[in-house]
């Protein structure tokens, strides 16, 4: 179940180019993403793949604290999976899984567009549960939407954003 009592859109448009759509249950093409040593060093803080069961487990977890969204870019006039991110007022945690589309700016305004759902929800704030002190890259890219440290962590940063002080 996704936010309580809040209806989670089935897409979410960002550009003609990128877009957050609903997870519906159906992952295998992510698997992939989660055998990557990197991607799995940047979200656990470890270098073991997944294994489907444990990414089985994950995206429940995520699907049952809040608003969990494939992140599609249009290639070829079709829309791709490249990554996921799960929305709530406590955590935001994405992943760009294909390592092409990283560093390409698709993070930033993935963030950006989830501000403005916190926005449309009436949250004061929004929190990043835990940035690896490693991460530089998801670092900035939160640092670049606003947010600001708030706490250290026994392995990095928890960070918050304040909705009032934004635009």
């Amino acid at each position: 179940m996704p936010i309580a009592g809040i209806k989670q859109p089935e897409i979410i448009t960002i550009s003609d180019n990128l877009r957050l759509r609903r997870f519906d249950g159906c992952f295998d093409f992510a698997f992939e993403w989660y055998q990557d040593t990197e991607t799995v060093w940047l979200v656990d803080g470890v270098k073991e793949p997944y294994t489907r069961g444990k990414l089985n487990g994950m995206y429940r977890y995520l699907d049952e604290h809040g608003e969990l969204y494939f992140i599609e870019v249009r290639k070829d006039g079709v829309f791709q999976p490249i990554g996921d991110v799960c929305f709530w007022q406590e955590d935001m945690p994405i992943v760009i899984g294909e390592p092409a589309y990283r560093g390409r700016g698709i993070g930033a305004q993935v963030v950006s567009a989830l501000i403005e759902r916190g926005k449309e929800l009436g949250y004061s704030r929004l929190y990043v549960n835990e940035i690896y002190d490693y991460n530089a890259g998801s670092r900035r890219c939160f640092e670049k939407a606003g947010f600001r440290v708030c706490e250290k962590t026994e392995n990095g940063v928890r960070m918050m954003l304040e909705l009032s002080e934004q635009e």
